[in-house]
């Protein structure tokens, strides 16, 4: 994936700088997609090795990072942990998709490696389903209860409503616990809307578990400039500067052809123009959570 057409950098990525999510896709025929899954695959994965990712971070600044399992390899989890394998548990930690019942020898295994968290992960574009938290509590509650012995996290994406729905659900938690991409509710109305609002009040006085990332923002703000999601990124630096994460999202699937890699990693320039408060979000912050 060639990133020569793209804008040159805003800034460079201060030392220890960490990219908490971005995604590997290895050759087809060794890692191969869709299998173990009932769920029909989103997207057919692009080929993404890791030294493709790795010239991205090399050319941005990147020295630390956290692989998440993408959903088209659903719980086969090898492409991820071989590429963490090579990179190394000092500069690299992992989020894995497992099932909840997983054996403890398979978590030890993952653990060993830098695996630090268990992703729960549903469609953005799921359409609401009052309730439907609810057929996920069971899942979360066993996930969380197993995260706890390891000293793990929970990441969450879903659909902004999703996000919203089990916040009860998700201050029960014994884990810290993530959501990816402000949580997913759409720039476009604002950060006054009410599932935004509810959010910003867990992060302001929850009990500091919560942590937002700001990834995935072609999919929560409007294409081509995503200058909505301005407002919203201030409004949870604001709320929360300590509990703030930034990750490319590489490689960016279905949206490869509407975003680059170098906007996307510029538009943090907008949202912290401040030197030190993008070294909280890109060093700091990172290394607190994922135990860097």
């Amino acid at each position: 994936m060639s990133h020569q057409n793209e804008p040159r950098p805003a800034f460079r990525a201060p030392p220890k700088s960490c990219d908490a999510h971005f995604h590997i896709f290895g050759p087809a025929d060794r890692y191969p997609y869709g299998s173990g899954t009932a769920e029909s695959l989103r997207y057919a994965p692009p080929l993404a090795p890791l030294s493709d990712y790795l010239e991205l971070a090399g050319m941005l600044g990147f020295k630390r990072f956290v692989f998440v399992q993408p959903s088209a390899y659903s719980r086969d989890n090898t492409c991820m942990l071989d590429a963490m394998r090579e990179i190394g548990i000092a500069f690299c930690r992992g989020i894995v998709d497992v099932d909840e019942n997983a054996p403890d020898a398979l978590l030890a295994e993952m653990d060993k490696l830098g695996v630090c968290g268990v992703r729960i992960n549903v469609s953005p574009v799921k359409a609401p389903a009052p309730g439907f938290s609810e057929t996920m509590r069971p899942r979360i509650e066993r996930i969380d209860a197993r995260c706890a012995e390891l000293g793990w996290h929970l990441d969450f994406l879903a659909p902004g409503w999703l996000t919203e729905e089990p916040l009860p659900v998700f201050a029960k938690l014994r884990c810290s616990f993530s959501v990816a991409h402000m949580g997913m509710f759409l720039a476009q109305e604002g950060p006054s809307q009410r599932g935004f609002q509810k959010l910003l009040d867990v992060l302001r006085h929850g009990d500091g578990r919560m942590w937002v990332k700001f990834t995935g923002t072609y999919r929560m703000a409007t294409l081509p400039t995503l200058a909505d999601a301005i407002p919203m990124a201030r409004a949870l630096i604001e709320a929360a500067p300590d509990r703030l994460i930034w990750g490319s999202d590489y490689p960016h699937l279905s949206f490869a052809d509407k975003v680059g890699s170098v906007q996307l990693f510029n538009l943090l320039a907008d949202w912290a123009p401040d030197e030190s408060m993008r070294r909280r979000i890109l060093v700091d912050n990172p290394a607190a959570l994922f135990g860097f």
